[in-house]
Order: C-alpha cells, then structure tokens, then sequence
C-alpha cells in the first residue's frame, strides 16, 4: 500500500540494516513480480554492458513500459558481475539510452533503485563517471514521458539520484535514501566510520524523514511482505501512470521541474 505516513518502531540504524540484507527482494525480483514480458536489452553503444543495470521493455498489465533497474547480486559470482551494486558510466549511458527509445516510442519509464552508490574506481573515473551521471540528471528533467522511481533498498549519492530525476519518487518502507553512507558521514564529521550508528538519525535518510522532507512521494508499505507489497505497488503504477500519460509534454515538464525547485523551499523551512 501506498502510504503518506508510516509509524515504525525500528531505529533509523535498523533501517539501514533491513535496506542492506541480502535476504531483501532484489530489483530483478521487483521486475519478475510486477511486470509481464520483459525483455532484456543490454549495451550503451559507446564502451560496453554494465551487469549493474538491468533495463529493457515489458507490460504493465496492457500498459507498455521501460523498465530500468540497478543489480545487487545474491551470490558472488552475481556481486562480481554487478559490482554490488555499483554502476560505471556504460550502465548510467545504457539507462539513458534505454529512456530516450522510451520517448521515442512513448513509453512510460519506471527505475528501480539499489546502490551504495556510483563505482568508486579509476576506471569509472576514466570512461567519464562525473559526466555520465550530469547527463542523465540533465536529459532525465527534460524527458517527454512520463517515469516513476522506486527505491527498493540503498539509494546512495549521485549513483541514485541519476535514475531518480522522475515525476513520482516512491519509497519502500525500510529503505534509505542518502548523499553519502552513514559510515562517509561519520568519517568526515568525527574521523570514525565506527560511528556510523550515531549518526543516521540526524543525517534523515529514512522513508518518514524525506516523506515530511518532501523529497519522496509516497512510502510502499512492507507490513504484509513483498509478495503484497509487489501486487499493490502494480496497481498504483497503473493508475498513476494512467494520470501521467494524459498529461501533454510541456505540461509534464513543467511540474517535474516545480517538483524539484519546491523541494528546496521544503528542506529549507525544516
């Protein structure tokens, strides 16, 4: 269920714990459970595939779409593959490859997010890591169809901001959502990354916080489990991409721009 508030028990702490297990449906699981047909495309058409995006075409009940997902892998030969997690710049230019045939054709774009954060290495660095990401924050603000992101467990720094510049951010209910991990963020401000703990609470990062932040839309409730969780969350993209598609373009534009621009105002009065 899509909810505007969402009392909980659990510490900020425990969140993170709960948004980090390996035992937490992965966004391959998301894709299997709620749409049909899926069809996997790979490539960026400049460097090469990355394995921690997964992204291509299926239905949304009779509804076509473009689905894009980051991979947390399940084993290690899986987190080898998807760099846990972790995407270089040919998955964020495959991602935005994937959204501009999406325009094309007109399709809805969903993003199913999942990361610590971009990959840290020399590598990403030297096949454009920094410009990959701008690309996809500038191109993804200017995007003629409607999407909708879904945070699922991490959603860390640019690495997630970069398939979250959508109409509709939704949240599940024990996910975190950050500019940097609790443990960066307890390194910088105490020079201890053992006191990351301490920390969570003021650094807001939870589904409550960042819904009364206005940086979220809504939060997916994960009380009755996945399977139903998956079901309801069906629904509501359904409807909600009913709504979006009537939209003309500009008009669309407009209000994800608006969206983004409040949410400054919102912060800031907090």
């Amino acid at each position: 269920m899509l909810k505007q508030e969402v009392q909980s028990k659990l510490s900020a702490w425990d969140k993170v714990q709960l948004a980090r297990s390996l035992d937490r449906p992965s966004s391959k699981d998301m894709i299997a459970a709620i749409f049909s047909d899926y069809i996997e495309l790979h490539g960026d058409r400049y460097y090469g595939d990355d394995g921690a995006i997964t992204g291509g075409i299926a239905m949304l009940k009779d509804q076509p779409v473009t689905v894009i997902g980051i991979v947390k892998g399940k084993d290690t030969e899986e987190n080898i593959r998807a760099h846990f997690g972790m995407v270089h710049p040919e998955g964020y230019r495959k991602a935005l490859r994937l959204m501009k045939q999406a325009e094309k054709f007109k399709r809805p774009i969903v993003t199913i997010i999942d990361t610590p954060g971009a990959f840290p290495g020399i590598e990403a660095e030297e096949r454009g890591q920094g410009e990959a990401i701008a690309q996809n924050l500038m191109q993804m603000m200017d995007l003629s169809v409607p999407s909708i992101s879904i945070i699922l467990g991490e959603a860390g720094s640019g690495g997630a901001l970069a398939l979250a510049v959508t109409d509709k951010v939704w949240m599940f209910e024990n996910a975190i959502y950050c500019i940097l991990s609790p443990e960066g963020f307890a390194s910088i401000l105490f020079k201890d990354a053992s006191k990351a703990s301490d920390v969570v609470e003021m650094m807001k990062i939870t589904s409550q916080d960042l819904y009364k932040l206005g940086v979220i839309d809504a939060i997916i409730s994960e009380e009755n489990g996945f399977d139903c969780a998956s079901k309801l969350l069906q629904e509501n993209l359904y409807k909600e991409f009913k709504t979006l598609l009537k939209l003309k373009p500009d008009r669309l534009k407009k209000l994800r721009y608006k969206r983004f621009r409040m949410m400054g105002d919102v912060i800031h009065e907090h």
